[in-house]
């Protein structure tokens, strides 16, 4: 249990928490380039944790911008096992209302504009996606959100569009035909990233409008969607000191993301050339030999 460390990704509100201390901001070279922004390293009663502002501290990086595999290569680095998503989504159920939290459980990736492996060069790697959270981690999740009394709902398909532009009406109800319950634009590739990482992911998507689909919400608009994720700020926080306080005890030792690259590797080891060994070190380095 002493190995593991937790990193939230997220907004970089998310860390301006009083009981933080100890806070020291790290530079990180990855071979895939420079991650969104310094890591913050901290820790709460005594448990080490991460944070990593998905968009960079004031939000100036375009999610179709967002360097995905510098941050999972960053935080592989720092020894990092599991990663919490905390990120704004639209939703697309009545039921979902702004203010709802949602452990995510699936994705359908829309993506069309983004680096999505690691493995794209030299050395092919297939891992699975089925089941794209860990069970356990989300456990931990659903109990932390439990405690602060926040209403939620446990599972759910979120849609990952391009953007940075929000959906067409059109759009919006071809995603509500596929019955997928929120969509928004930053958890993919970040969670086949952090697979092929072998780092144990789970999301927490935190609805903030209705998308456009609904008559009484057509417009969305930055401010309203700024409205919301304020007044859930403080529910974030809380969320995730207990988070941290706890997850180790809902790690579950046979998740498969644990050793998933032993049979995702298909290329002969022949063709693995120095070169593209050391620049998959820090995700791969376990079952890459030089």
């Amino acid at each position: 249990m002493a190995n593991n460390k937790l990193a939230i990704i997220g907004g970089s509100g998310l860390y301006d928490i009083e009981d933080f201390k100890n806070r020291e901001f790290l530079d990180i070279i990855t071979p895939w380039g420079k991650p969104s922004d310094q890591i913050l390293k901290t820790n709460y009663e005594n448990k080490e944790v991460f944070f990593l502002p998905r968009h960079g501290k004031g939000h100036f990086i375009s999610p179709s911008k967002i360097n995905f595999r510098a941050n999972i290569d960053a935080l592989k680095q720092l020894g990092v096992t599991d990663i919490v998503s905390v990120s704004a989504v639209g939703s697309l159920k009545d039921n979902l209302s702004p203010g709802t939290f949602v452990i995510v459980d699936q994705f359908i990736d829309r993506t069309f504009a983004r680096n999505k492996s690691f493995f794209d060069d030299e050395i092919v790697a297939h891992v699975s996606m089925a089941h794209p959270t860990s069970k356990g981690l989300m456990d931990a999740c659903e109990d932390s959100i439990k405690r602060e009394k926040i209403n939620y709902q446990r599972g759910g398909t979120y849609i990952v569009m391009e953007g940075p532009q929000f959906s067409t009406l059109a759009e919006s109800n071809l995603y509500r035909s596929w019955k997928a319950d929120v969509i928004g634009m930053t958890n993919m590739p970040e969670a086949k990233l952090a697979r092929e990482a072998e780092i144990r992911y789970a999301s927490v998507s935190m609805v903030t409008d209705y998308d456009c689909w609904h008559p009484e919400h057509e417009n969305v608009d930055v401010q309203s969607v700024i409205k919301v994720l304020l007044s859930n700020a403080e529910k974030a926080k809380n969320m995730i000191k207990n988070l941290i306080m706890s997850y180790e005890n809902f790690i579950d030792p046979n998740d498969p993301t644990n050793n998933c690259l032993d049979v995702a590797i298909i290329t002969d080891p022949k063709k693995r050339t120095s070169k593209t060994i050391e620049k998959l070190k820090n995700v791969a380095g376990r079952v890459l030999k030089k």
